[in-house]
């Protein structure tokens, strides 16, 4: 079970985050976010336009709570990119924050 000739990876030296990295991942993120909340109106606008026709309770049950479900996927996901580009951005003023008021050893 235990193959003594698998080798574990290496220590992997992490990159410490710049606010340059942390600027740029958060217009990546922004990005993606807008273009979340841009297929989450334009999806509420195809099925506000589109009512469910059927006189079937259940089905109208069902295609509510899909609709619901959609949309609300869709705002999860654009809500998760928002708090992400708040972060980064955080962590890039954080960043020049700390490299501004640190002392220099000369």
């Amino acid at each position: 079970m235990n193959d003594p000739k698998i080798t574990q990876p290496e220590n992997q030296t992490q990159v410490p985050p710049t606010p340059l990295r942390c600027i740029t991942g958060a217009v990546f993120s922004g990005g993606l976010g807008y273009a979340m909340y841009a297929l989450m109106i334009s999806i509420a606008t195809t099925f506000a336009a589109k009512p469910i026709h059927s006189d079937n309770p259940i089905a109208m049950n069902i295609g509510s709570a899909v609709r619901t479900l959609v949309v609300g996927v869709v705002a999860l996901g654009t809500g998760i990119f928002g708090i992400v580009t708040i972060g980064l951005l955080a962590l890039a003023v954080q960043l020049v924050l700390q490299q501004l008021t640190k002392p220099k050893n000369n």
